[in-house]
């Protein structure tokens, strides 16, 4: 899979990506990584990348030549159209569903806004679709493309250990994921569940399917159906 993130701000990056699955997955070639960085996109001598909005208003806002320019030259060197995705806070709320879909992509461009956003033609005309990681806002679009990006990466075939631990966790099954104990088996009075000592693999399934469920509607009870 190949990914490039589209940003102002390339130095955020430095040694990000350096570290657990990621790296690993970028040294076995799983993923092929890199930052661009819109600046060299521009052509006058202050490499400006914002302007003051029309109608007038707060902040700035990103041009859309150099992002433009940016997305079009990475894609004319990989020799393949991407996935476009514009990071924002007016965008559809990610979630593990979306993961795993832009999981199966072979390539994608994360463009990471900042100030008063972009020009409304990179929506319009660049961007296949627009991403939040939640309802709240931050400086820029590069700490949510760093968690895009370590969400999507740990999903390519290949990148864990045992692929079964990106399958048994939280939102993969629409439940939140049951609790985890290891040694000692009695820390500071607090015992581990002896469930799980038991040996016994179907009373412990059932146990985990249980926590799972309580603590899904406990944390989170907008997850849970009527026929969990």
């Amino acid at each position: 899979m190949k990914i490039a993130i589209v940003t102002i701000f390339p130095r955020m990056f430095t040694g990000i990506f350096d570290f657990g699955i990621i790296r690993v997955s970028r040294e076995r070639g799983i993923v092929d990584l890199e930052i661009i960085d819109i600046r060299d996109f521009t052509h006058d001598r202050h490499r400006t990348v914002d302007d003051r909005p029309y109608g007038g208003g707060e902040g700035m806002v990103l041009k859309p030549e150099p992002i433009f320019e940016a997305v079009e030259a990475v894609e004319q060197r990989w020799d393949q159209r991407a996935w476009r995705i514009l990071l924002t806070p007016q965008g559809v709320p990610f979630c593990q569903q979306d993961a795993q879909r832009l999981a199966t992509e072979k390539a994608v461009v994360v463009v990471c806004g900042r100030y008063e956003g972009v020009d409304q033609r990179v929506v319009d005309y660049l961007a296949d679709e627009e991403i939040s990681l939640g309802d709240f806002v931050v400086s820029g679009g590069e700490i949510p493309a760093m968690l895009l990006v370590d969400a999507v990466v740990r999903l390519l075939p290949g990148a864990t250990g045992n692929p079964a631990s990106v399958i048994n966790e939280s939102f993969s099954r629409g439940l939140l994921d049951y609790p985890h104990y290891t040694r000692p088996a009695s820390f500071r009075g607090w015992p581990a569940p002896e469930v799980l000592m038991s040996g016994n693999h179907a009373e412990i399934e059932n146990w985990r399917r249980q926590q799972a469920r309580r603590r899904t509607g406990r944390n989170r009870p907008d997850l849970v159906t009527s026929d969990e």
